[in-house]
């Protein structure tokens, strides 16, 4: 069999995946959603404002905290927004399974049976060097 076949099967089977058809509609209804968008292109800006001031020999410390201020409140008004809940639980559950594929696949690599190979199990705490269980 074509190593490359079987991959773009395994990509067809993501597809039909409930984790990843929910994905896939989380992100239309950010797509769709005005209030979001307009959110999201407001942080932009806020950004570019920042890093405009920043760059400047004699940035206004009080100007960059007024945008790193406003920069919060704008990313909590986001982040709080139903639609975008949805979506990072979604891509969350998306990327969880890619992550446990992808140690599948390692572990295939090193030499484990395919068919009964599991990746360990553990907790990330986002300290990167507390554990290096994700290679």
């Amino acid at each position: 069999m074509d190593i490359i076949e079987i991959t773009r099967q395994l990509g067809a089977a993501i597809q039909q995946d409930e984790r990843y058809l929910a994905f896939h509609e989380a992100r239309r209804a950010n797509e769709a959603d005005n209030d979001l968008n307009d959110l999201i292109n407001k942080i932009q800006l806020i950004h570019m404002s920042y890093q405009h001031e920043a760059a400047k020999d004699n940035a206004d410390e009080e100007k960059l905290e007024a945008y790193d201020k406003e920069f919060s409140e704008v990313y909590k008004t986001v982040m709080d927004n139903e639609n975008m809940i949805k979506y990072e639980a979604a891509r969350k559950a998306v990327d969880d399974m890619m992550n446990h594929i992808t140690q599948i696949l390692s572990l295939c690599v090193q030499g484990h049976d395919p068919m009964t190979c599991e990746p360990e199990e553990h907790n990330c705490s986002g300290d990167c060097g507390a554990c290096g269980g994700c290679h």
